[in-house]
């Protein structure tokens, strides 16, 4: 997304759940994810769809294993909120060709493959922590994102 006159132009990536969740847990906390979640000052991310469910589900399961409590979990939530972090509208659409094509290519769960039909799709790096997703990522030409 350009800016006009002089302004800079802002970088876009797409965001892994792996990322975002290690900031909610400190058991998970990695310099990698923590300076992604530090470059969305300036920068922007999208998510397919399924990331509002699957941050939803990963910290209820982190409330019912004691690891988070609700209240830190309203926070997050609210933090989240307050990020320019989009969802993409066409990620259903690409589920039952894209999306599933590229999860029996390179082993991976749909929703991982979800991640990465967005990246291809948009044209855009990826930030993730999770390894298959990142090695799936490189075979296809996806710039892993430097923030």
């Amino acid at each position: 997304m350009a800016k006009k006159k002089g302004k800079t132009k802002r970088t876009i990536f797409v965001l892994d759940s792996s990322i975002t969740l290690a900031w909610l847990f400190e058991d998970e906390a990695d310099a990698y994810a923590e300076a992604v979640e530090d470059s969305l000052i300036a920068a922007a991310a999208v998510v397919p769809s399924l990331w509002l469910l699957e941050v939803a589900n990963g910290a209820l399961i982190g409330e019912r294993r004691k690891r988070t409590t609700e209240a830190k979990i309203t926070q997050f939530l609210a933090l989240l909120k307050s990020l320019p972090i989009t969802a993409d509208e066409e990620t259903a659409a690409q589920a039952w060709q894209e999306t599933l094509q590229l999860a029996r290519t390179h082993n991976l769960s749909v929703y991982d493959a979800a991640y990465l039909e967005l990246a291809m799709r948009c044209g855009l790096p990826l930030a993730t922590l999770d390894e298959d997703l990142a090695d799936a990522a490189a075979a296809v030409g996806v710039e892993k994102y430097k923030p």
